[in-house]
């Protein structure tokens, strides 16, 4: 990130330095759409941060994972109530192996990628 990136990026509609953008509705969608296509999913609740607002990872049963800003950790337990979801606190979990597993083996396949390609 530039010097300069958080003055261009407040001029063209972002977020005030200091402030952070809360979970929307269409973070919510996302949640919904991607937890509904997958098997397995489980969601881990990170803590906010001075960076970013409270976030849910859904994780399936294979490892593949998303993140999204969720609000609180409330409304993630409320998420996954409604959905028969499972809930963890990741500062109190964890994450589970198979997330990190599923990264390796997406990063050793772009490698393998960008070798064919180049």
């Amino acid at each position: 990130m530039g010097l300069f990136d958080s003055l261009r990026r407040r001029g063209k509609g972002g977020s005030k330095p200091g402030t952070l953008r809360k979970s929307s509705s269409a973070d919510t969608q996302h949640l919904d759409a991607w937890a509904a296509a997958r098997k397995g999913v489980e969601a881990y609740v990170e803590p906010k941060t001075t960076v970013t607002d409270t976030t849910v990872v859904l994780i399936a049963h294979d490892g593949e994972w998303t993140r999204r800003r969720i609000g609180s950790l409330t409304a993630a337990q409320d998420f996954g109530r409604k959905r028969s979801i499972p809930v963890y606190e990741v500062a109190k979990t964890g994450y589970p192996r198979r997330m990190r597993e599923f990264t390796e083996r997406q990063k050793i396949m772009e490698r393998r990628r960008q070798e064919e390609q180049g």
